[in-house]
């Protein structure tokens, strides 16, 4: 056995202390402090980054990867992601991580007795190791998160137009905050099949509780009415403040009907009527 091999298996055997030694030194030098539970999370996942370093040691290949240490990277990014975590709680660690696990390894050489090649080839495994897991772990950590924003993204909008019915030929759209091109093609795509489905005969598009719009999306709510109208459903406008009345002058567009009120409630009292 070389002293690299008998090297790499001493790490092997020894993983959970050493991983011990590298988060108590991690959490002593880390803002913000790590819960116990973070703590517990982090020794088995350095376990497991030693024994990618140690399996790494043991092929010849020095530019070998093993593949699990991308899965790894991947986990430690989705585990950062759930937990709501920024991307500089991940990169601050692998700094402290780098500095005691230098430590480590000239401390384990010295006791095995490894010349200054075998310590220089130990060493370049173990910055080889934390260079790639931390830049994997940057990159799906960006991915996952907008992932993870776009998903958000397409929930908001989704509550931006919600269909309330009211009577079984009356639908109200109360439109939420700031409608823009993506929430404009929502109701396109997403709304009007919906209530295509629910023969009404009258849909409510409320704008009480629209921050702003521009004349892009005055153009496109239009069309949504127009769409409306094709189909047979008459189009009730209710809650249109003089500002947003002036985009669609502005813009000369007509997003009013023949029906319009202040409120929902008098919309309602008409259609009775």
């Amino acid at each position: 056995m070389s002293n690299v091999d008998q090297f790499s298996s001493y790490i092997s055997e020894n993983a959970h202390s050493i991983s011990r030694e590298i988060v108590e030194y991690v959490v002593d030098h880390c803002k913000p402090l790590i819960s116990d539970e973070e703590k517990e999370m982090a020794l088995s996942m350095y376990v497991k980054l030693l024994d990618f370093y140690s399996e790494s040691l043991k092929n010849k290949d020095e530019n070998f990867i093993p593949d699990h240490l991308i899965e790894w990277s991947k986990n430690n990014a989705q585990m950062q992601v759930s937990n709501g975590g920024k991307l500089s709680d991940i990169i601050v660690r692998y700094p402290l991580t780098r500095d005691v696990a230098t430590e480590i390894v000239i401390r384990i050489s010295l006791e095995i007795g490894l010349t200054t090649v075998d310590t220089a080839t130990v060493l370049k495994g173990i910055n080889q190791i934390l260079d790639v897991s931390l830049n994997e772990t940057v990159f799906a950590f960006e991915q996952l998160s907008e992932q993870a924003k776009q998903e958000l993204q397409e929930e908001l909008i989704s509550l931006s137009a919600p269909i309330v019915p009211v009577h079984d030929e009356v639908v109200v759209i109360p439109l939420i905050g700031y409608i823009d091109e993506d929430r404009a093609a929502f109701i396109m795509d997403s709304v009007i099949p919906q209530i295509a489905e629910m023969n009404v005969d009258y849909v409510i598009l409320d704008f009480s509780g629209v921050m702003t719009i521009n004349g892009h999306v005055a153009e496109s709510l239009h069309q949504i009415g127009s769409v409306f109208r094709i189909m047979g459903i008459n189009i009730i406008i209710t809650g249109l403040r003089p500002e947003l009345v002036q985009v669609a002058i502005s813009s000369n567009i007509r997003i009013s009907s023949a029906y319009a009120f202040s409120t929902v409630k008098q919309a309602l009292e008409n259609i009775g009527k």
